[in-house]
């Protein structure tokens, strides 16, 4: 059984920060790619960004230059340093991991979201 939780997530004003994090725990033999989505009340779920297990980042056009992601292996967590936060930033933060489990096999993993909101 594999866990990702999430923390971090609060109240913020505009040109505020928060840094959020994510660890995964379980039965965990290594972990590929993570990265943090987002979904805003009436829209998709979409991708804030990722990261490989390299430390190859990407990030939606819509949050360069302000949010850097970032991992620590040995502790199977990524996090997410937001910075310059804006209204439009609301939402409820998802992290995802692909990990391969102790029996080798390779899923996609959820955390339960936490709740980002930026007051204008």
């Amino acid at each position: 059984q594999v866990q990702l939780v999430e923390s971090g997530g609060g109240l913020v004003q505009a040109g505020g920060s928060l840094r959020l994090s994510c660890a995964a725990s379980g039965s965990i033999f290594s972990i590929n790619g993570m990265g943090w989505y987002r979904q805003a009340p009436g829209k998709q779920r979409e991708l804030v960004a990722r990261i490989t297990s390299g430390g190859s980042t990407s990030y939606a056009d819509s949050v360069k230059g302000r949010f850097t992601i970032s991992r620590d292996n040995a502790k199977n967590t990524v996090y997410l340093e937001m910075n310059s936060l804006k209204p439009e930033d609301t939402a409820v933060y998802y992290c995802n991991g692909e990990v391969r489990n102790s029996a080798f096999s390779l899923r996609n993993y959820w955390g339960q979201g936490t709740q980002v909101t930026v007051s204008s």
